[in-house]
């Protein structure tokens, strides 16, 4: 059973990864991990002292695959797409090693009621929602961890950027014009919101991968 992608968790969004991929996605991936760990692994970049290794870059390219394949959308060359990925993992790899370094962690209550609400979202319980995993494939260890990973990531985001972005009544006024008036109040709001908190997280996400020490041994040809 297809179960509906795990990354909808973040109100500004975690603009480092493909995009979400559903749990079959993921399942597939892993069927053949073991394989590439014994054939693959090497160091392909260092992040601040932390390596990423090849069977990562290899596991993530696939999700990539597999979730442009699920939306339609052309599969970029491999070495675009390699370097597109690699990319995103050091951001991650940074990210998760500032909210280390800030003390920053999702406790297991938070973590079971975000679980709860994606199964219930899927029209499941958990008992139900586990054994959707275990037919895809998957472990609810491995799904409690890539979700309290996500939800880490959120909140080093609502930290950094969240407070940053205000949003005044003229640009809302303004924005309400520039849609003909087809749009609330609330609603012109909230879009604002938006769109300056993604800009605001883009240019943090600039700043942060400037200020890291990032030795990315496939751009250098090691």
């Amino acid at each position: 059973m297809r179960i509906s992608p795990i990354a909808t968790l973040g109100a500004l969004g975690l603009a480092l990864c493909l995009g979400a991929v559903p749990f079959s996605a993921m399942a597939q991936e892993q069927s053949f991990q073991p394989v590439q760990r014994q054939s693959l692994d090497r160091i392909v970049a260092v992040v601040n002292e932390q390596a990423i290794m090849q069977s990562q870059l290899e596991e993530r390219m696939a999700q990539a695959r597999s979730q442009l394949a699920a939306q339609g959308q052309q599969v970029p060359s491999e070495s675009m797409l390699r370097e597109h990925v690699l990319e995103q993992i050091i951001l991650e790899e940074i990210q998760l090693q500032m909210a280390a370094d800030a003390g920053l962690s999702i406790d297991d209550t938070a973590l079971n009621r975000q679980i709860r609400e994606i199964a219930e979202s899927n029209g499941m319980n958990l008992d139900q929602f586990a054994d959707a995993l275990e037919a895809d494939g998957l472990s609810m260890a491995t799904v409690r961890e890539e979700i309290r990973r996500e939800m880490l990531l959120r909140e080093l985001h609502q930290r950094q950027v969240g407070g940053r972005v205000n949003v005044s009544n003229r640009e809302v006024e303004r924005f309400i014009e520039q849609q003909g008036g087809n749009v609330s109040p609330d609603r012109a709001r909230q879009m604002v919101f938006q769109r300056k908190a993604n800009d605001a997280l883009d240019a943090w996400l600039q700043e942060i991968r400037a200020e890291a020490f990032v030795d990315n041994r496939l751009a250098s040809g090691s």
